[in-house]
């Protein structure tokens, strides 16, 4: 699958490729992102049982929210992982620390590999380009991120990639019409833009 929608965000990376952020189509995308989130490695994100339908369903009140939004990104036009951001003021996490107007939530899940072996750096590469994007904007002092707290790979990773690992958290049930979440716990983790600028001019 390959996508032409206008990138919000493009970074090259040498060895890597140019890696592009588009904003999730839920109807374009559905099939898609519906085989990434239900296979057993995806777990995590809690979306194992849905139908493509209930996929769609999910990211189309992603779409229709301001403090919230998903991203494909494209690696040489193929998508390879779902970005998600989100403003944790006036999201669950709120509940659970002290959240500051210049915090900047996301999630991330990479795309499966079909079978290839493992690329060194890929994830790296993917999460540079997360980075990146978020610190784009001159209003985004901490990233703020809150992986399940079983994951010790994501936490790994984040706490290679820089991050502060904060406390462990439990993170409210969300039932609305709209949208349901079940009760998750959760590992903190911050990134300033001061430890990332410094940890690039080290």
């Amino acid at each position: 699958m390959t996508t032409t929608a206008e990138p919000v965000y493009e970074q090259k990376i040498e060895g890597f490729g140019t890696v592009r952020l588009v904003p999730v189509d839920p109807a374009r995308d559905a099939a898609l992102l519906h085989g990434w989130v239900t296979e057993e490695r995806a777990r995590f994100w809690g979306m194992g049982d849905a139908t493509r339908e209930q996929v769609e369903e999910t990211y189309a009140h992603l779409d229709s929210l301001s403090t919230h939004h998903g991203y494909l990104a494209l690696r040489d036009g193929v998508p390879v992982a779902l970005f998600q951001t989100y403003d944790p003021e006036v999201d669950r996490v709120s509940e659970c620390y002290d959240a500051r107007p210049e915090d900047f939530g996301v999630h991330i899940l990479i795309g499966p590999t079909r079978g290839a072996a493992p690329e060194s750096g890929f994830t790296a590469n993917l999460l540079a380009v997360l980075i990146g994007f978020v610190f784009a904007d001159p209003r985004h002092e901490r990233i703020v991120a809150e992986p399940d707290a079983l994951n010790d790979k994501a936490v790994a990773r984040l706490e290679r990639t820089g991050f502060t690992i904060g406390p462990e958290i439990v993170m409210p049930e969300i039932d609305l019409p709209e949208v349901f979440l079940p009760e998750k716990r959760a590992r903190l983790a911050f990134l300033t833009r001061a430890d990332f600028e410094a940890s690039r001019s080290a």
